[in-house]
């Protein structure tokens, strides 16, 4: 069995228990350089393997690179989304793909709530200026009072509802397939989204990023926020409208932004999102602890030895 793991960089897998366990599953190629992101190379590295486990969002599964793949029977994904990877593709080819949900739902929920403090506490700004000799005192805003929008509720999403509540929050929810007493289940009260963004003095993305998702705060549903609501986005940056975003944010029709992901990663130098003051970045890495990495690299490894063991 000819396993390839096509995007071990920045360093994950190897040197972990892990990667052990997956050494004795089959023939194992781990490649630590740069270059999956690019279709040709990631082409080359998992050429003539059965089972690819992906580390990267970066490496992406297009129709190109499963039609140059005959061999390939499983894609197993280390992480929750499976936004690079065409699924209809892998199903019309009878590619089981597989991922870990839910693994990293404390973190990126402990992260969220972080982005919140940080772009409402303005604490970059503050360091900087304190650092530099200056006293920035500022007014600030404090999450005790304030209403929170989750938007999504998954594991992440119900998490960070429950992490605002101890704030002393109100939590508003909406679900992309709807509610099924979620919501109730975490203190929130599920309302439809506009009437979200409208009421909302936080609002935290939790989506997994679809054909439907994609722009899902488009301009029109920027502009209902209020001016004074901070945006929160720890999913997927393509769930937002760039150029509305950047626009809002530079405008001030929303006060500000915690963002851990974006639309091109990493982010290019002349990206605008680096001038404006009223945006926290942090380079998409939420779910990056310890306790992450190692139940997630074990539940990757557990699907690979799955699928062997149970193809059908």
């Amino acid at each position: 069995m000819k396993i390839a793991v096509p995007d071990d960089y920045p360093l994950l897998l190897t040197g972990t228990p892990a990667e052990q366990r997956l050494r004795t599953l089959g023939d194992v190629t781990i490649y630590t350089e740069r270059g999956a992101n690019e279709e040709e190379e990631l082409v080359r590295r998992i050429a003539g393997a059965e089972v690819v486990v992906s580390l990267r969002a970066y490496s992406r599964f297009t129709q190109r690179v499963l039609d140059a793949s005959p061999a390939l029977r499983m894609i197993s994904i280390w992480g929750t989304g499976t936004d690079n990877v065409d699924l209809d593709a892998c199903r019309a080819r009878g590619v089981v793909v597989t991922n870990t949900p839910g693994v990293n739902a404390n973190s990126v929920a402990e992260h969220t709530l972080a982005l919140m403090l940080a772009v409402a506490r303005q604490l970059a700004a503050m360091d900087r200026g304190t650092r530099d000799g200056k006293w920035p005192r500022a007014m600030l805003v404090q999450l005790e009072g304030k209403t929170l929008g989750v938007i999504g509720l998954g594991a992440i999403g119900s998490r960070v509802a429950t992490l605002a509540r101890a704030f002393g929050m109100s939590v508003l929810a909406t679900a992309w397939r709807g509610d099924d007493g979620r919501a109730a289940a975490v203190g929130a009260r599920f309302v439809e989204l506009d009437t979200l963004l409208r009421e909302s003095d936080f609002v935290s993305l939790h989506l997994r990023l679809s054909d439907e998702t994609r722009g899902v705060l488009s301009r029109e549903r920027l502009a209902v926020m209020k001016p004074s609501a901070f945006l929160v986005n720890t999913a997927r940056g393509a769930l937002v409208d760039r150029d509305a975003l950047i626009d809002a944010l530079a405008n001030k029709r929303i006060a500000g932004a915690g963002l851990d992901v974006f639309h091109e990663e990493p982010v290019r130098a002349d990206d605008r999102l680096l001038t404006l003051s009223n945006v926290v970045l942090t380079p998409h890495n939420a779910g990056t602890t310890e306790e992450v990495i190692a139940l997630g690299l074990a539940r990757t490894v557990d699907n690979v030895e799955r699928f062997l063991t149970h193809p059908s």
